[in-house]
């Protein structure tokens, strides 16, 4: 059967993916513009990337302008990345592991963000002193309505940090595993065989990516109402919409690939075909981040009120409730 099921299939199809130079000469008039017009969207996003840390670095005191600078860096990082995984098909792996790599740190660095805009670490513990946390949040105990509210306290905060953290530290480390197994050939997205490395390495990233979403997923939704001044809302979907784009999209086009539903165009295999599909697509989704992201980022804002003045307006909103509540 495995011997009619191969002849069936074209041979360039089971084929890896063809050279850079190979590639370019497979290219027709609306191949080479296609390319040119994407390349230029990604060379632009970096361009920008670059003039909004020299903005940030002066008019941003440290050490926010730091995290700024890496959050910022999101899309347009991922949008080079896979500029060159375009261009070099047989590098997508190593292109791949580059953008997860610096998207696992920037998932640390928004919870770091929302802390530093309610004065850090110290002025976060104060201002929230006697509180509790609502727990309950996505994407791991969204449903989970009968958790109880865990007081604020220093080591809470320890353990938010620390699960945010934990994400970007393995992920760096089962990447880089990741890419030596590939060289010598024992790490294949298509083997879904038990003995496979991929089909043990990839669910496990997967649990430390929900893991690591959870923490920053607690501290937004208890501390949003604070920070709407500094406009944290869209910042924080566009943080879940590169997550999603470069994330679950990509994950939904290799199974489409791997399933045989994405049909391989010669040189390109079905694998490799689909890899292309999905750079393509994520330039030009993170052009689009990367210039609405600018106009967030490049703004500048009031300071945050201070706990008093939040105290002053919670005292002056009960007043006004007794008031018209006496007055019925």
């Amino acid at each position: 059967m495995d011997k009619t099921l191969n002849n069936t299939i074209d041979p360039a199809c089971l084929q890896d993916p063809p050279l850079a130079g190979d590639m370019l000469k497979q290219l027709d008039v609306f191949g080479v513009c296609l390319y040119s017009m994407l390349t230029f969207m990604s060379c632009v996003s970096l361009l920008l990337y670059l003039e909004q840390c020299i903005y940030i670095y002066k008019k941003i005191d440290y050490p926010k302008k730091t995290t700024i600078i890496w959050i910022n860096g999101a899309a347009p990082v991922i949008a080079t990345m896979s500029c060159f995984g375009m261009w070099i098909p047989r590098a997508v792996m190593i292109t791949d592991m580059t953008s997860n790599c610096y998207f696992a740190v920037v998932v640390y660095k928004i919870l770091v963000l929302l802390i530093e805009e309610l004065g850090g670490s110290t002025a976060f513990l104060k201002r929230f002193s006697g509180e509790t946390f609502r727990i309950n949040t996505g994407p791991c105990c969204c449903c989970c309505l009968c958790l109880p509210r865990v007081p604020v306290s220093r080591r809470l905060l320890f353990l938010l940090k620390l699960g945010a953290l934990q994400y970007a530290i393995l992920k760096t480390v089962l990447s880089v595993l990741s890419v030596v197994l590939w060289t010598n050939g024992y790490f294949d997205l298509s083997d879904l065989e038990i003995t496979g490395t991929a089909i043990w390495i990839n669910p496990f990233i997967g649990v430390l990516t929900i893991t690591s979403l959870w923490p920053v997923a607690i501290v937004f939704m208890n501390t949003n109402r604070f920070l709407r001044s500094l406009h944290i809302v869209p910042k924080y979907s566009m943080y879940q919409l590169v997550l999603v784009l470069s994330q679950l999209q990509t994950s939904i086009i290799n199974i489409l690939s791997l399933d045989g539903t994405i049909a391989c165009a010669p040189p390109l295999s079905s694998q490799a075909r689909g890899s292309m599909l999905s750079q393509q697509m994520m330039i030009m989704e993170m052009f689009i981040i990367t210039l609405i992201t600018r106009f967030y980022y490049r703004r500048t804002y009031d300071a945050l009120p201070s706990e008093a003045h939040d105290n002053e307006e919670n005292e002056k909103t009960n007043l006004e409730a007794a008031l018209v509540e006496h007055d019925v």
